[in-house]
């Protein structure tokens, strides 16, 4: 007689595979470019360790794995668009926590599916690990895979238009820098493949002439096209003017001298006029508070009895910036309360983390009027777009030396700075705006004044 016997099993957890899905990461953002790899097909990950880092329309967001596991599958090679909700990897667990995420039971005893190529960074070489680039159709390596390269030059060598296998690269075994991305864009290096044909190829090129192209929006561009296209739809009233900034410069110089004779007390070592301006900024709004107002979101056909003005008591002006990625707009939280070398400070952290592509969405959420130093590129007056959910925005333009007369007649040089400020029409007149510019201008140009003005 044969007795029955029941199988053991040594583990209590039966391995599954889990795709793990992009959350929701507030804003309304519904997709995000993947921007960079931490992980590869076959690569063990813990709970928290770094999966990827993803660039939403407001900011670069480095996503971490929710569970332990053995990574199977990445879904997206890098640039590809993921969507809020979709999977971003498969990852096998033998954690039995069922997170709404968990694939079908069956799929523990099935092979894992065949791992998408996908460009990877590992933990060895994450800062000088080239980012590849592969077809996904075809399984192969393309050209730009052979080139040596950091994502940061990559980005923007795709912001820039240039096919990276194309750059002839100045950096160690011939890695791309981003000098050498520049160059190629602005015409000072030829192209590897047409040099390489000879002088014959080159002709057959000129005489072909050049070709149209169409690619699809960078994740910045989609973002300023979006914002943009809302502001337009708000009536825009335009006002400049000129401030003069002979005593400002000699009160600049008395700050930078107090920050040489006591190094190491600040994060900075110099202070720009940008502070001196937000902070007489936020004090001019102490008595104009209507230009920290907002009315919100509101359907075009909304009763204008039901429409409400908030005024906003934090000051979180806002700070445009040129960066690698584009033009971003992080601000500077409760000016009201900061003195001017705390907004040198903030100011400081903002300007390096925008260089790296790596403000925070804290940092872009929340401005409540929009500061824009054009004048640091080039140029005088501009037309700035007011952003939505704020009553003004102010350009400001290069400062020259300009002569001017004094009260006795007399020709002098003075430093004057052309300003431009745009409001949203439907709430903010011409006498205000200039009534608020005015007092901007004079706390300005009066740093007496503006210090007989702070708390």
């Amino acid at each position: 007689m044969h007795l029955s016997r029941r199988s053991l099993h040594a583990s209590s957890h039966q391995q599954m595979v889990k795709p793990f899905l992009l959350a929701d990461i507030g804003e309304g953002i519904t997709e995000c470019e993947v921007i960079q790899w931490f992980v590869e097909p076959g690569q063990t990950v813990a709970e928290f360790d770094k999966i990827c880092e993803v660039q939403s329309d407001k900011a670069s967001v480095e996503i971490t794995s929710r569970f332990a596991g053995k990574v199977s599958k990445l879904y997206h090679s890098v640039h590809d668009i993921a969507k809020v909700g979709e999977p971003l990897v498969d990852i096998e667990t033998t954690d039995g926590m069922d997170d709404g995420t968990t694939a079908s039971g069956t799929a523990a005893s099935t092979p894992a599916p065949t791992p998408t190529p996908t460009p990877t960074n590992t933990p060895s070489s994450s800062n000088a690990t080239t980012d590849k680039t592969f077809d996904k159709d075809a399984g192969n390596v393309t050209p730009s895979e052979l080139t040596l390269a950091t994502p940061a030059v990559r980005r923007l060598a795709k912001e820039q238009n240039v096919d990276i296998s194309q750059v002839a690269g100045s950096g160690a075994n011939g890695r791309v820098m981003k000098e050498d991305i520049m160059d190629y864009a602005s015409g000072k290096q030829n192209d590897i493949s047409t040099s390489s044909q000879g002088s014959g190829a080159s002709i057959m090129n000129d005489l072909a002439g050049p070709s149209d192209r169409s690619e699809p929006m960078t994740t910045m561009q989609k973002a300023m096209f979006k914002s943009m296209t809302k502001s337009l739809a708000i009536p825009q009233l335009g006002y400049k003017d000129e401030i003069e900034l002979n005593a400002t410069t000699e009160y600049r110089g008395a700050l930078n001298q107090h920050l040489q004779k006591h190094p190491g007390v600040h994060s900075f070592n110099k202070i720009s006029y940008l502070p001196i301006f937000i902070k007489c900024m936020s004090i001019a709004l102490r008595q104009y508070p209507v230009l920290n107002a907002t009315i919100g979101q509101q359907p075009t056909d909304a009763n204008v009895n039901d429409i409400k003005i908030t005024y906003r008591s934090a000051h979180n002006i806002g700070i445009a910036m040129d960066t690698p990625q584009g033009l971003i707009v992080p601000n500077i939280k409760n000016v009201e309360s900061k003195t001017i070398f705390e907004v040198a400070s903030e100011l400081t952290r903002l300007t390096d983390l925008g260089k790296k592509n790596a403000i925070p969405l804290s940092d872009l959420q929340g401005g409540t009027i929009t500061l824009s130093n054009i004048g640091a590129i080039s140029g005088t007056y501009a037309s700035p777009v007011v952003i939505a959910s704020e009553m003004a925005i102010v350009a400001l333009g290069r400062m020259q030396t300009l002569p001017r007369f004094d009260d006795n007649g007399t020709v002098i040089a003075k430093q004057v700075m052309p300003v431009s400020w745009s409001a949203d029409h439907r709430i903010i007149d011409g006498a205000t705006i200039a009534r608020f510019g005015n007092l901007w201008k004079t706390l300005i140009e009066n740093p007496a004044l503006l210090a007989s003005e702070l708390r």
